[in-house]
């Protein structure tokens, strides 16, 4: 499990994370959210131990992580941009680098991702493409057999396929080994069907936290025609996050147990009601606006 206590980091007047906490549970994919300079990258060196903390700590199963090489053999950082170790390293030069600081990496399963990925290992990492570059990283970070591996924006540049390709493999390693990996993202809908827990960062805070099956079920939509008119004051007994009307057409955005509700509302007696799934992007939309912050300005 990996805990972050009251954690802060700055570099010169930049304050890129600020008294920041949250836990990670073993065996999940664990997604960060938020703008460029929001402190995804940051947060991911720390955990990694590449940086040191001005304030606060990190813990990898109860044990600090930063200069205690036992720990990092457990953890794999794939940054956001991938610097060579030698200007003409090819993907099988890079595996070679990464076997020799990991003792569980697995020739085998490194030429099968390459395989799945149409990589050839004698190709040399400057000559690729970003999205092969980010291939390749997959590849690497994956062939480690750690028990927890972090990804930066490790989704950017894959198309469509590729993209669908690098999320089963993620699935894959979690079910197989109970892996925990953390993904970060600047785009909610690269992460929606991906991980277990979401997070969203903001001016080196985490704003919210939360399950993503728990947001999609306490949050819906609900769509309803009346005879008559009705108004905001109608639904008081709801927790409505968003009242619309047009004519007899009434939107509602709600929070809560959805049977409850949806008893209340059949109880108004519409003339139709229609129960509306929420995409993630809406759910946060309605969730930092509660909390006090524009979706819009955060992202």
């Amino acid at each position: 499990m990996i805990t972050i206590t009251n954690l802060s980091k700055g570099f010169g007047k930049v304050k890129a994370l600020d008294n920041l906490s949250c836990t990670i549970e073993n065996g999940c994919i664990f997604g960060m959210v938020g703008a460029n300079g929001a402190g995804k990258s940051t947060l991911l060196r720390l955990i990694s131990g590449i940086y040191y903390p001005d304030g606060g700590s990190v813990k990898v199963d109860g044990e600090e992580v930063y200069d205690n090489p036992a720990a990092k053999e457990h953890i794999v950082f794939s940054p956001d941009l991938f610097r060579i170790v030698k200007p003409g390293a090819t993907l099988r030069r890079m595996a070679d680098y990464f076997a020799a600081a990991y003792k569980n990496f697995s020739y085998e399963k490194f030429t099968q991702l390459a395989k799945v990925f149409s990589l050839d290992p004698k190709m040399k990492i400057r000559t690729m493409s970003k999205g092969m570059t980010k291939q390749a990283q997959t590849i690497l970070a994956l062939a480690c057999n750690a028990e927890i591996i972090l990804f930066d924006e490790t989704f950017d540049g894959l198309d469509p396929i590729a993209r669908n390709v690098a999320k089963k493999l993620l699935y894959r390693e979690v079910c197989d080994n109970g892996t925990t990996i953390v993904v970060t993202s600047h785009s909610l809908r690269e992460l929606e069907d991906t991980c277990d827990q979401l997070a969203m960062l903001y001016k080196g805070k985490i704003v919210l936290q939360s399950d993503v099956s728990d947001l999609k079920t306490k949050l819906f939509k609900v769509q309803l025609a009346f005879e008559g008119e009705k108004e905001r004051e109608d639904f008081a007994s709801l927790d409505l996050l968003s009242f619309q009307k047009q004519g007899k057409v009434v939107n509602l955005i709600m929070r809560g147990d959805r049977e409850a509700a949806e008893a209340s509302l059949r109880a108004m007696e519409p003339i139709l009601m229609e129960v509306l799934p929420l995409s993630l992007e809406e759910v946060f939309t309605y969730e930092m606006d509660t909390l006090g912050y524009k979706f819009d300005e955060i992202m």
